[in-house]
């Protein structure tokens, strides 16, 4: 069954709001702080050598190597998750002008929504 001409727009601006929404939660600093890209890949690639070595050093029965392996592994991890060193000069100066909150414009359609429920309920 196709949707109506406001069905349609309703469900658009649905999507448009959340891919909106998504892009905020997926860029928004931790504690002021981000996770830079270039050390996930580099920490990824830590470990999956360091399983490989793992590997390697098991069955070969080289206790050393698994150790040291694994150590990798570990670094790898710790690379990955640490955050950006150069996220401070991404923020605002204190002459810029910071952006506007994306809040307002979220409490407004939902209460658009919530009114749009609320008159199809009466109408029921």
């Amino acid at each position: 069954m196709p949707l109506s001409e406001q069905e349609q727009r309703l469900l658009d601006e649905m999507e448009r709001h959340l891919m909106n929404k998504d892009a905020d939660v997926v860029s928004a600093p931790r504690d002021g702080q981000t996770l830079s890209y270039r050390n996930i890949v580099y920490g990824t690639i830590l470990v999956l050598l360091g399983i490989g070595g793992l590997i390697a050093g098991v069955s070969s029965g080289i206790i050393v190597i698994g150790v040291i392996a694994f150590l990798v592994m570990v670094a790898g991890v710790v690379l990955a998750v640490t955050p950006a060193r150069g996220f401070a000069a991404a923020t605002p100066r204190s002459g810029e002008k910071k952006p506007k909150p994306a809040a307002s414009s979220s409490a407004s359609f939902m209460d658009r929504m919530n009114d749009r429920w609320d008159r199809r309920q009466g109408d029921r």
